[in-house]
């Protein structure tokens, strides 16, 4: 894994993509052996045109102009201990930033940057911080409710990578980090989920939400052709979970 950032260091990226009205996403890489992993960062406009930066990552400066002129950057969520790269030189370079870190995460954040909170009202209704059951507190999300509908900001949980190929994409699939469909790696399965059946409750309360239209990922392509595919591949993830005697998730028609 790369080393954290001591000072403002620009990797390759692509541009920032607009997903909705209020969201914004941008994919980065960074230098893994034999491979570079793809990751994404995303950036969701509160009320009061604050910005909630979930998996920072240091951009050139016309696209940090871009976030700029979308809103005040306001919070930093370091998602999870592995997703704390940026973090020191995003506070740095914006120190009124409040930290944002799940709670098994914040001894491993705050070598980097002091966090000031596992737990936050963003004070917009539409826009909820959520650890996620059954990671033992060291993985958080976002639910962010807008006009389309429910979208989904997810970090390690679930991962989305299909297009990866050479050695790199190869060694990715053998990890179980890379795959056809969305799935939870095997890798974070074994290090992150404490409790299989409260990950399952989890992913299956989001399957159940009326107005779930996308997922935006961390490593991957995120998802959202139509909610009933979304919905679709929830019940699919929370299938991963299920005991011999459980009965299968109910798929939409």
């Amino acid at each position: 894994m790369s080393r954290p950032l001591d000072e403002w260091k620009v990797l390759p990226h692509d541009d920032l993509v607009r997903v909705t009205d209020d969201i914004l996403t941008v994919t980065g890489e960074i230098s893994m052996p034999l491979m570079a992993l793809k990751r994404r960062m995303t950036i969701v406009r509160l009320k009061g045109s604050r910005l909630a930066i979930f998996s920072a990552i240091a951009l050139d400066e016309d696209e940090m102009r871009r976030i700029e002129d979308f809103g005040k950057p306001t919070f930093l969520i370091v998602p999870n201990d592995h997703h704390r790269l940026d973090s020191k030189i995003w506070k740095d370079r914006y120190p009124a930033l409040r930290v944002l870190a799940p709670p098994a995460a914040c001894e491993a954040v705050e070598e980097l940057v002091a966090v000031d909170a596992s737990a936050v009202d963003f004070g917009d209704p539409d826009v909820a911080f959520v650890i996620v059951d059954g990671t033992g507190g060291g993985e958080a999300a976002l639910e962010v409710r807008g006009a389309d509908g429910l979208t989904l900001v997810l970090n390690d949980i679930v991962a989305n990578i299909r297009d990866e190929h050479g050695i790199g994409g190869w060694l990715l699939r053998r990890m179980g980090f890379a795959g056809e469909e969305p799935h939870v790696p095997g890798p974070v399965k074994r290090a992150m989920v404490e409790d299989k059946a409260a990950v399952r409750a989890q992913l299956l309360r989001w399957a159940q939400e009326p107005r779930l239209k996308r997922i935006i990922v961390s490593h991957g392509e995120n998802t959202g052709s139509s909610p009933v595919g979304v919905t679709s591949e929830i019940n699919d993830l929370a299938g991963i979970f299920r005991s011999p005697r459980q009965t299968s998730p109910i798929h939409p028609q």
